[in-house]
């Protein structure tokens, strides 16, 4: 997806782009599997999918499971490069947490946070202040701070302000901010209140909860950004065999491939494909599991997220499940996809993920991975080679449009800007055809 998004901002900023796949499909790791056949030979499961999974056809199964945000920045990238044309869109319909053995509704609106059983009636009031507050928060006018310093009073310290006990603390820092671990309650608390205001200000657009996601998978999003860039000129070719990257003097000057060397300046690539210029910093253990029902406690629900904070089962991380269903033209009719992921601590993995699996029971089918996760050593300063992170166990887009950022920095000298890119198209299109 990051070499997608790239290669399609680059085509509309006037760039000549040749992008190469070595897959038969769009989207490397974030690519959604069809038909069923697939999966079951990708995992290296014997045999063939059974009759009551239905048609193969009408499977798109994600390898990596994320959601977007809503206010989030892919969806402003979407926006403003208008891929949002080539996508539809459903707001998943709710997340939940997890809390002494059980799940709870994450409180989409105030009357729920009332009725939630998840904290006690003062701890509710003192919930709402201290959300009052983050929303009228405004890191550029220092009347809304009332003695906090954005850039040195910890996060820590403002709950302690606000007199919040360690399960609203919990389910915050977790369910509302996302962080996977606890690192955060000792930075400064700007980061912190920022990630709080995104998920109030996504979940107000839509009320079901603050996430998003694509009718038939995830996979649509890499081709729609593929679709961009040959709008304005790109290249794309799939099932194209890198050979080798041809470098003179410390620097990229092309690729070689089926004998020919495609010429170039720069180069964007995942790790994959530089395995010498990268440093493996973790791994993460992702299950995809088929179902025939929705998740217990969950009301029925056809598509939802489940945080298991990391204090709850005595994990450094968090473990996440994205479900999604039939709904979203991503499974067989009545069936459900429910993925768990985190990040690896132990020397066993599948022991780790447990508690998100016991939630899931019974399971028709599931497929384990355990991923290396690699981030560059290499940052194309001297090279030009500018290398992508492998996605994290995060389950939304931020972390992934910070290493687009980063890399069009790096690539470009200057900060990505949405403006300028909208200014771009508007001189190749005119003003009217925007209308």
């Amino acid at each position: 997806l990051q070499e997608c998004i790239l290669s399609g901002i680059m085509s509309v900023n006037g760039k000549k782009v040749l992008h190469m796949d070595r897959n038969s499909y769009y989207g490397g790791e974030s690519a959604s599997i069809t038909p069923l056949e697939d999966l079951y030979k990708r995992f290296n499961l014997p045999g063939t999918p059974p009759e009551s999974m239905g048609r193969g056809r009408d499977w798109n199964v994600d390898l990596i499971p994320k959601f977007l945000m809503a206010n989030g920045q892919l969806v402003k990238m979407l926006l403003y490069t208008e891929v949002t044309r080539y996508l539809d869109f459903k707001v998943i319909e709710g997340s939940f947490v997890y809390k002494g053995g059980k799940i709870y509704k994450v409180p989409s609106t105030e009357a729920e946070a009332l009725a939630s059983s998840l904290m006690g009636l003062f701890e509710k009031r003192r919930f709402r202040k201290f959300l009052v507050y983050v929303a009228n928060f405004d890191e550029n006018d220092s009347r809304t701070f009332e003695g906090v310093d954005p850039k040195k009073t910890t996060m820590r310290d403002v709950y302690k302000k606000f007199d919040l006990g360690q399960d609203v603390i919990d389910f915050t820092g977790h369910a509302l901010a996302l962080y996977r671990t606890d690192d955060y309650l000792d930075q400064p608390c700007q980061e912190t209140i920022n990630r709080i205001k995104l998920y109030s200000e996504s979940l107000a657009r839509y009320g079901k909860s603050p996430y998003l996601y694509p009718l038939y998978g995830l996979g649509e999003l890499p081709q729609g950004f593929a679709r961009l860039s040959a709008i304005y000129g790109g290249t794309y070719m799939l099932n194209k065999p890198i050979e080798e990257i041809v470098i003179e003097n410390g620097k990229v000057v092309g690729v070689k491939s089926e004998g020919e060397v495609a010429r170039c300046k720069q180069l964007i690539c995942d790790p994959s494909y530089v395995s010498d210029r990268v440093t493996k910093v973790g791994q993460v253990i992702r299950v995809i599991c088929i179902l025939s029902h929705p998740i217990k406690n969950t009301n029925d629900a056809n598509s939802c997220q489940i945080i298991i904070p990391q204090n709850q089962v005595n994990r450094k991380s968090d473990i996440y499940v994205c479900m999604i269903s039939s709904a979203h033209n991503v499974a067989a009719q009545g069936k459900y996809i429910a993925i768990a992921s985190t990040t690896v601590e132990t020397a066993e993995p599948e022991k780790e993920i447990k508690p998100a699996l016991d939630l899931l029971e019974p399971i028709e089918q599931k497929f384990v991975s355990i991923s290396d996760l690699f981030a560059p050593t290499d940052l194309g300063t001297e090279s030009q080679i500018f290398i992508s992170r492998t996605y994290d166990a995060t389950t939304h887009f931020e972390t992934t449009c910070d290493d687009i950022k980063d890399i069009y920095k790096r690539m470009m000298g200057s900060e990505f800007d949405f403006e300028e890119m909208k200014r771009k198209k508007n001189d190749i299109y005119g003003e009217e055809e925007q209308q």
